[in-house]
């Protein structure tokens, strides 16, 4: 798989399997546009604690998710959990549309984040195993930039759909919630053809299924007239099939064999969710408090802030195949920390404008949503294939609880009524030390995992020998 040359196949994946983030951006996106409408009268008339209450419960149900169907995945396959989590969001997501009151349409945000949530496991771990080694880096960082592409349509659409001279106010809500499942029934077909991941099926001891499925991927890349060089001698693996992981060889791998993978993992991953959040749950905040915009007009500065958040990704993706996972990860972290320490002596001087800080926004999570997503890309690729969904699911909900609940109310209360900027820019040096701390540690923990093969990176739990693994500057030559 490694060895292959980029196809149509690989497009279909990234098509099939990268909607994912587009999705989970626009329902993030949407709760939070149709709040104040839900609160009047026509509508279901919500206080605004329940609308606070619709975004943590869909949060906990990708927390839940995460961690239920990235066992799942590891147990019976990538394809099997990536069309059933696909199919939960889109039939919860749906329905919620026509919610008639505050209990159901919990419910209904509940089991569509659990969709999600278990979407995070089973595409990271699907896309890592069938990408080659030399795009897998951009892929995995572009593809969970598209996030932001979700979020700027949920943007656009709630402009037209929650405008009552355009929409009934009960009916523009409701369709807003369509706009997922639309998108997804769209995907799910395509995703039909995706096959399963050859390693998991090696490795789960269905040997000719895999072999079958490589053999199929080859000849329509041959029938195309390219040619397929040999897979060298030396990357063979014995391989002894095993049904499931135990949670002791999970505690074992994690907190022994790789414990500094681990504490990376850790790291890399609360310190992006922590940044992120602060700010982004916050923003509407600085600009009503403390530079007068008008909450109707806080739409208009989203646009841009999503726009560097989408962009990074694509632009600064394929360095981290060329020059390098750990480099790129200190530069991304590094330069967002300095920026966002720039911004904040600015800010507390009272030097920028509502324009201005949107535009340090913009540049500073260019950097940081490009080193946001290698945090996942990490997490997937540095632990046995065995458990790679569940690694994912546990940083994933480890940094979904301490971002999503922290740094959101952390900040939020250094706002205040926006009288003192004395506090928040407090928060402010304080995100970008955490940021800066991240990039040193991925720095001195991180694995050169650029251009190389996961088996090359981590043995498989399976392998009957283990072979050389990549080099950390704190492991020396194999883990500890």
């Amino acid at each position: 798989m490694d060895r292959l040359p980029w196809t149509r196949f690989h497009w279909m994946i990234i098509v099939g399997l990268g909607v994912s983030w587009v999705l989970d951006g626009l329902e993030v996106q949407i709760v939070s546009s149709v709040g104040s409408v839900l609160q009047d009268r026509d509508t279901l008339h919500l206080t605004t604690t329940d609308v606070g209450l619709m975004g943590s419960i869909y949060l906990l149900g990708e927390v839940v998710g995460a961690l239920f169907f990235g066992r799942i995945t590891d147990r019976i396959g990538r394809k099997k959990i990536f069309i059933l989590t696909l199919a939960v969001y889109l039939i919860a997501s749906g329905v919620a549309g026509l919610s008639f009151s505050l209990w159901f349409l919990l419910i209904c945000r509940f089991v569509a984040g659990l969709g999600i949530g278990g979407e995070y496991s089973a595409i990271n771990s699907a896309i890592d195993e069938l990408i080659p080694a030399k795009y897998r880096g951009r892929v995995d960082i572009a593809v969970n930039g598209t996030y932001w592409g979700g979020a700027m349509i949920g943007a656009g659409a709630s402009i037209f759909l929650l405008n009552p001279d355009l929409v009934d106010i009960d009916w523009g809500w409701r369709i807003g919630f369509f706009i997922g499942p639309v998108i997804g029934l769209a995907i799910i077909g395509l995703r039909r053809h995706i096959p399963e991941s050859p390693r998991w099926l090696m490795t789960h001891g269905y040997q000719e299924q895999a072999e079958a499925t490589v053999d199929q991927i080859e000849a329509d890349i041959e029938a195309g007239g390219r040619h397929l060089d040999p897979v060298p001698a030396e990357k063979a693996l014995e391989i002894h099939p095993q049904a499931s992981v135990s949670y002791r060889q999970i505690f074992r791998v994690m907190v022994s064999q790789y414990r500094s993978r681990s504490f990376l993992a850790f790291s890399m991953m609360v310190t992006q969710a922590f940044l992120y959040n602060a700010i982004f749950f916050t923003y509407a905040l600085v600009l009503s408090h403390f530079y007068g915009v008008g909450s109707g007009s806080t739409g208009y500065f989203f646009f841009p802030f999503a726009v560097g958040n989408l962009v990074g990704p694509l632009v600064l993706g394929p360095l981290f195949d060329t020059i390098g996972r750990r480099k790129m990860i200190l530069g991304t972290y590094g330069l967002s920390a300095v920026l966002l320490a720039i911004s904040a002596v600015m800010f507390h001087a009272g030097m920028l404008s509502a324009t201005t800080h949107t535009i340090f926004w913009c540049v500073i999570f260019f950097f940081a949503s490009a080193g946001a997503s290698s945090a996942y890309l990490t997490v997937s690729e540095i632990f046995p294939l065995e458990l790679r969904g569940q690694a994912i699911s546990y940083f994933f909900a480890i940094s979904l609880l301490v971002g999503g609940v922290a740094a959101p109310s952390l900040f939020g209360a250094l706002i205040g009524d926006g009288t003192d900027r004395g506090p928040l820019t407090v928060g402010y040096f304080v995100g970008a030390g955490i940021m800066l701390v991240g990039g040193l540690i991925a720095w001195f923990f991180g694995v050169d995992a650029e251009g190389k093969g996961l088996e090359d990176i981590t043995d498989p739990l399976s392998a009957a020998a283990p072979r050389r693994v990549t080099r950390t500057r704190v492991q020396g030559p194999g883990p500890r």
